[in-house]
């Protein structure tokens, strides 16, 4: 690590990767490198309170299910999901029930979508058969509920064919959802130092996430752990975000909390 410059939120790192140790009670991480930051700035800004659904002149209009698109490219056996599969199935595993009893990171209806991904075979005999169904396993996180849900989706025949929900699982976040912590972070008076120190290193006025490079890592919050409204991280969604100034240095702000479940921002107490 070359420098690192103490500023308004404890440092602005100016090179290298910065080892972060571990808290109420954290696990040891390290700060991604440059070339691991989404150099996309996320995808955009999370939608703010007045724009939520019942609210103001944005109000979010009743939800509409997406018919889904013809089959498009397909792969076969245990090829990866081509572009085509992926919207086709993320389309069919978002039926009405889900869009309108879920609601997303934003507030709006429907679950967040995590991922789409290739499953595995469902029996042993599948494994080896080259004739075997391709499935798509598609992830939610539903804020209403703080439930993962997962639909398998069969390829071939367009059915969703399993649905799971649980409680307490928090698999890596979307763009979407670290956008969104940003924007609850900048909007929060414990944001004044990341506002300060991006304007230290560019002169400009933070007021967007789309300004910004984002990492975050899900953060659990532990027995005897501090302070007590981050207790439910874990069973909320809550994240430690890493900033980066695009084309710039990452700040540091590993001691802030946003539980996205609850729309709060905490600092964590040192020890």
């Amino acid at each position: 690590m070359r420098e690192i410059v103490h500023r308004h939120l404890g440092k602005v790192v100016a090179g290298g990767a910065l080892a972060v140790a571990g808290t109420a009670v954290m696990i040891g991480i390290t700060l991604p490198g440059t070339a691991g930051a989404d150099e996309s700035g996320g995808s955009g800004s999370g939608t703010q309170a007045a724009q939520q659904a019942g609210q103001g002149p944005d109000a979010v209009r009743p939800g509409v299910v997406e018919q889904p698109s013809a089959q498009g490219e397909k792969g076969t056996g245990r090829d990866p999901l081509t572009d085509d599969e992926i919207e086709r199935v993320g389309k069919i595993a978002l039926n009405r029930q889900l869009l309108n009893t879920g609601e997303n990171v934003d507030g709006d209806r429907g679950p967040q979508r995590l991922s789409v991904d290739l499953a595995d075979p469902a029996t042993a005999n599948e494994v080896d058969d080259p004739n075997a169904p391709r499935r798509a396993e598609v992830t939610f996180y539903d804020y209403k509920t703080d439930e993962l849900v997962t639909r398998t989706v069969n390829l071939e025949t367009g059915k969703v064919e399993q649905t799971s929900r649980q409680h307490g699982v928090q698999p890596p976040l979307s763009r979407a959802e670290n956008a969104e912590a940003a924007e609850l972070l900048i909007a929060d008076p414990l944001g004044a130092g990341l506002k300060a120190d991006y304007k230290d290193a560019t002169g400009h006025e933070l007021t967007s996430a789309d300004q910004l490079l984002l990492n975050g890592a899900v953060y659990r919050a532990t027995e005897g752990g501090r302070p007590s409204v981050l207790d439910k991280c874990g069973e909320h969604r809550c994240v430690r975000l890493f900033p980066k100034v695009k084309n710039g240095p990452w700040i540091d702000a590993r001691w802030l909390v946003v539980d996205l479940s609850a729309g709060k921002v905490a600092k964590l107490e040192r020890r």
